[in-house]
């Protein structure tokens, strides 16, 4: 299976480039399924309905979420709903939605699995043992989860732990791509970021002199997603017969 996953979308400008580019990168590598990182899609911070429809319109078949999965109101119903959406599996089981999905590809069964970090990141329940439940508990042919990790200790962690067990661990969350992706010893794909689909010339996606003012200051700040100007679009294609896997970086 040749599956496509795009790093954090962050607000228009990363919108814009998934728009431009998603359908033609699915033709370019034969991409049966384009999995998106939407949990920043909404100017910076979580998603609505309407870009949720945006993105699938877009080409993206299946949105993973992250920290702020549940910054929108409006997205406590929808999660509920049938989506092609899941949140981080480790928050409470009250939490609206679901954090585990078994899809159809090509007569294959797809288990996506989306987890949280909880290094530097909200106290909720471990992630480890919630895939260890899913894993246990599901019939599938094929698995791919999006960590959405802080540190780089956590996610190679959570890589070694799931390898030969799952077909693919991608990192998501810092908005870097980082530059070490590879098969693990058991055949898992792994990176431990993705990177960032947003506006290229800033701060993770922000512009940059709010953010350069808070390291300066260490006063509260309102972070600026600028709806205009170049952007960058990263990811990785991962062909799990092969045991591949390569990263994508598109510039403007």
């Amino acid at each position: 299976m040749r599956i496509l996953f795009i790093g954090d979308v962050v607000g228009k400008v990363g919108r814009r480039m998934v728009r431009d580019h998603l359908l033609a990168l699915k033709r370019e590598h034969g991409a049966q399924i384009a999995i998106v990182n939407g949990e920043n899609a909404a100017h910076g911070k979580g998603i609505t309905e309407k870009i949720y429809k945006e993105l699938l319109g877009y080409g993206a078949d299946f949105i993973t979420l992250g920290n702020h999965a549940f910054a929108k109101n409006e997205v406590y119903g929808l999660l509920d709903g049938k989506v092609n959406m899941i949140r981080p599996l480790n928050y409470p089981e009250s939490a609206p939605g679901r954090g585990h999905e078994i899809i159809n590809v090509n007569g294959k069964k797809l288990l996506i699995l989306n987890l949280q970090g909880r290094s530097f990141m909200p106290p909720i329940d471990c992630p480890f043992k919630a895939a260890d439940h899913v894993l246990e508990n599901n019939d599938y042919d094929e698995a791919f989860v999006d960590f959405h990790s802080e540190t780089t200790s956590e996610s190679l962690a959570m890589g070694y732990y799931l390898d030969g067990r799952v077909d693919a661990v991608v990192g998501t969350h810092t908005h870097v791509q980082t530059n070490d992706e590879q098969i693990l010893p058991g055949g898992t794909a792994y990176i431990t970021d993705a990177g960032m689909t947003g506006f290229k010339d800033g701060i993770l996606g922000i512009r940059k002199e709010e953010v350069i003012e808070r390291f300066l200051n260490q006063l509260p700040v309102r972070h600026d997603v600028p709806d205009e100007g170049k952007g960058i679009l990263s990811g990785v294609i991962i062909d799990t017969g092969y045991k591949k896997i390569k990263k994508i970086r598109i510039t403007e």
